[in-house]
């Protein structure tokens, strides 16, 4: 389980709602909290150092994602997403890749280059050795890479909603992937890699769109017995 700490710079004071919440997505996303699991206030209260007003606050954000739901009797659960709403998730995510690049294009930089080609040494790591968690991990960052080339802040908040709402199903599926996974997560950043050389901004957009189709491909796979 992940300690309070966020990714990126260390927390000075107690973390706000938007901290909390984006811990608790993460959470979700690998898989610390597992469907079925109950997010309880007092518990991440005291965790947080905080009252139970913003824990609170933060749920009520994931709630309305879809990741949890409150149950009379029971508390709020982390849910699993039926195949109608995987669906629905990955149309969106797909429609949301042919935007990149088209609103408010990022200015493509070293710094992006530098991120992508560490993402990529590691991915090539775990080509030989598939460890699912450092996969999660190496997905999660990608995505922040990703989502920090998106200039459009309402595109680059519902591309991270979708993110969300898509990781927890593709990484349930990362064991039984296997190096397949692995395989597929290196073409992904070796694609885009000649796009950030290239400077072509529309193109990570374009590679997103074919990547994240290629994925729910896999997905339908092993959880619908659709044909190779």
């Amino acid at each position: 389980m992940e300690t309070t700490q966020i990714e990126g710079p260390e927390h000075a004071e107690k973390p706000g709602v938007e901290d909390i919440q984006q811990l608790i997505l993460r959470r979700i996303c690998f898989l610390d909290y597992a469907p079925g699991d109950r997010l309880k206030e007092a518990e991440l209260a005291e965790e947080f150092g905080v009252s139970r007003t913003p824990v609170r606050d933060a749920i009520s954000r994931i709630n309305h994602l879809g990741l949890v739901e409150t149950l009379n009797g029971v508390g709020t659960v982390v849910v699993k997403l039926s195949p109608d709403k995987i669906a629905e998730v990955y149309d969106v995510r797909l429609h949301l890749a042919t935007l990149i690049g088209k609103s408010a294009p990022v200015q493509i930089n070293q710094g992006h280059l530098s991120r992508l080609r560490t993402l990529l040494e590691e991915a090539r790591a775990l080509n030989k050795e598939t460890e699912s968690r450092k996969y999660m991990q190496i997905n999660y960052r990608l995505h922040g890479l990703t989502r920090d080339l998106i200039g459009n802040s309402v595109l680059r908040s519902f591309w991270t909603q979708a993110f969300y709402q898509a990781a927890s199903t593709w990484h349930n599926l990362i064991e039984d992937a296997g190096e397949e996974a692995a395989e597929a997560l290196i073409n992904e950043l070796v694609d885009l890699e000649t796009a950030l050389l290239e400077g072509d901004i529309e193109a990570v957009g374009h590679l997103q769109h074919v990547h994240i189709s290629y994925g729910y491909r896999r997905i339908r796979r092993v959880l619908f017995g659709d044909p190779i």
